[in-house]
């Protein structure tokens, strides 16, 4: 591991929530594609499908927010454990319902009540922020690495859920997916000493974090990217199916996240001057123009090519995207802020894979890859008319309220003297 990130680890306690925080992320990468691989496999209904994963997918996006709004008041161990045993239940009556061939309804209901689940990505990257937020150069390698861990759970999640589904037995990628969050969940809090405390009531003001106009852009954009996310895994596990080869799109997927792994990496390492709204944007413009190429492919081998160059972008836009949610959302509601854009992410993959699913029950496959361009569209659209707003970072006022605006690159707006761990 090279020498920044070895760094990051020299605090007490980091290695262990940061390895539970990959374990409760696991299922962000297997839940969708596993009932999307289990409804398909039982009933061959992939517009059912795409639908079903768009359903947990809302759910999780209306839901998450108001989760981590608590968090941010109570503290993350009263609230994710019993979140969390909501999420699990849910599964497990959608896994027999779905066993048991149920009526549609109940498949909704029970997807609907799995959205429940928390964020746990945004729960670690607060934990970064408590132990570094007085140093903005390890703040932005950690979330360049956790970035990297989101990827590798998308790398050898959907191999594991689909492989699962298809070699084992057809509920078994969720089933697992939910084993993993409560591994994860109950593992990370039960780490007090790195657990941000939570602030005075006082600091919380009335209304959301929502309401800062540079986290509106980031969320609405985010909704177009999640939305190319959602459509990919939905059209890739179709295409290769008509390929002949269902399984090998577990592997091709993996290849997607491969590529944004590695650029996370060397992103991580490097200490760029300028602007981060200015990087933000080019990495969703390059994201969008990624999208060109999959209405080209004819086989398996191009597809994976085509996807591993497309997922290049994706991790730098990722950790940029944090640093700007600093810029503009208050200290104590940093989780809740966080959790937005994870929000924006679920809406626009409950439209993708659905949007997408639909497609490809009345075109084909082939078509369905129409979807994510013309959702990579819409997100550099919505990026060009909300830069204005996030070049110009909101103050922020009202005692631990106060925070750096901060990119990890040396752009400082600020910093409050908040105590936290000694790093």
């Amino acid at each position: 591991m090279p020498s920044p990130y070895r760094a990051i680890f020299d605090a007490p306690g980091t290695r262990a929530f940061s390895t539970a925080g990959f374990f409760g992320r696991l299922p962000l990468a297997m839940m969708g594609i596993g009932i999307v691989t289990m409804i398909s496999q039982l009933t061959g209904r992939y517009g059912l499908a795409g639908a079903l994963s768009a359903t947990v997918a809302l759910s999780a996006a209306v839901i998450g927010p108001q989760i981590s709004r608590l968090v941010d008041r109570h503290g993350q161990r009263k609230v994710l454990r019993p979140a969390t045993l909501v999420t699990l239940t849910a599964v497990t009556g959608l896994l027999v319902s779905a066993q048991l061939g149920l009526p549609d309804w109940t498949l909704f209901l029970f997807s609907a009540c799995a959205g429940c689940v928390p964020s746990v990505g945004s729960m670690v990257r607060a934990r970064w922020v408590w132990v570094y937020q007085t140093d903005p150069r390890k703040l932005h390698t950690a979330y360049s690495f956790e970035s990297v861990v989101d990827e590798i759970c998308f790398i050898f999640g959907p191999i594991v859920s689909i492989g699962l589904s298809t070699v084992w037995f057809p509920e078994a990628g969720p089933l697992l997916a939910a084993l993993f969050l409560a591994i994860g969940v109950f593992w990370l809090t039960a780490q007090h000493r790195t657990e941000p405390v939570p602030h005075p009531r006082e600091h919380h003001t009335r209304g959301s974090a929502l309401k800062s106009p540079g986290l509106q852009v980031l969320v609405a954009t985010f909704v177009a990217t999640g939305a190319i996310f959602g459509a990919i895994d939905v059209v890739t596990v179709a295409f290769a199916e008509e390929e002949g080869h269902k399984a090998a799109a577990s592997l091709v997927l993996a290849v997607y996240a491969l590529g944004s792994c590695l650029a996370g990496v060397v992103f991580g390492l490097l200490h760029l001057k300028g602007g981060a709204a200015r990087r933000w944007l080019l990495g969703v413009c390059a994201m969008a123009v990624s999208m060109i190429p999959l209405q080209l492919v004819g086989n398996l081998p191009f597809l994976a090519v085509a996807l591993f160059v497309a997922g290049l972008s994706i991790a730098p836009t990722m950790v940029t995207t944090m640093a700007l949610v600093e810029q503009h959302v208050p200290r104590a509601k940093l989780t809740e802020g966080m959790t937005w854009t994870s929000t924006g992410l679920a809406v626009g993959i409950a439209l993708g894979s659905s949007a997408s699913g639909w497609v490809i029950d009345s075109a084909g496959a082939d078509a369905g890859y129409a979807v994510p361009a013309v959702a990579g569209a819409v997100a550099v659209a919505v990026a060009f008319l909300g830069y204005r707003r996030l070049n110009r970072p909101v103050p922020q006022r009202g005692g631990a309220d106060e925070h750096s605006a901060d990119d990890g690159h040396g752009e400082r707006q600020g910093r409050s003297a908040a105590t936290g761990p000694v790093a």
